[in-house]
């Protein structure tokens, strides 16, 4: 027998299956029961008009998916090479266009993982952490975010009018657009009004103003 031979015996000895199969019934166990805190918190977290139930449902197979693998990859090294090269040609084409999308798909993982491993107590310490710190963050009051006012008028010489309304009405507000055509005025205003009532109201009862719209928006906001 060659010394090759005596290292990869001894190699594979060390990393031969160690879990019992009660060990890893508790594992996948802990990993469906924090998979099912993980869609219970992004159900109650999510701010989204449209829920995407599919997505949550994603979550929780996600966690216990990663878990069995991580469980496979840890009892038998020469398996977890194979398993490696034949994950690494699965591609992933869905968008996440919420971030916070992309932080529970990241914690159902991660999740997934520390189950995986065994280290159970970390990822139940993981998830009150990140419950606590998400619902506290989420109550932090932020600026109101701008909004949009598209403003239409018969005759251009009465935009100096609805400029002194923004002004009086407003706290910040910015011309993003203005159109002239055969006459006619149109502005696009982001702005932050005091009072939204009041701002709309003082604008359409200008006497060329045409037609107020506005328009909000869950982007960036403006200190």
């Amino acid at each position: 027998m060659h010394f090759s031979d005596i290292f990869k015996q001894s190699f594979l000895k060390e990393f031969a299956p160690n879990y019992s199969a009660s060990s890893m019934l508790l594992f996948l166990g802990i990993a469906a029961a924090l998979g099912l805190y993980i869609f219970l918190v992004y159900r109650l977290v999510t701010k989204k008009s449209f829920y995407n139930k599919s997505f949550n449902l994603s979550l929780w197979v996600l966690t216990v998916v990663t878990a069995a693998i991580i469980i496979t990859i840890s009892s038998n090294i020469v398996l977890s090479l194979g398993m490696v090269g034949a994950l690494s040609i699965v591609r992933y084409r869905t968008a996440i266009k919420d971030p916070m999308d992309l932080v529970f798909l990241f914690w159902a993982i991660s999740t997934g993982i520390i189950c995986g491993a065994g280290i159970t107590v970390v990822a139940v310490e993981l998830a009150i952490l990140i419950t606590i710190g998400v619902f506290i963050l989420d109550k932090i009051p932020m600026p109101r975010p701008m909004r949009i006012m598209t403003v239409s008028a018969s005759d251009c010489s009465c935009e100096a009018e609805i400029m002194a309304a923004l002004r009086q009405h407003c706290k910040y507000h910015k011309v993003k657009s203005r159109t002239l055509s055969q006459g006619l005025l149109n502005i696009v205003v982001e702005y932050n009004a005091r009072d939204e009532r009041r701002c709309t109201a003082a604008i359409s009862a200008i006497k060329c103003v045409t037609s107020v719209s506005t328009l909000a928006h869950d982007g960036e906001v403006t200190f």
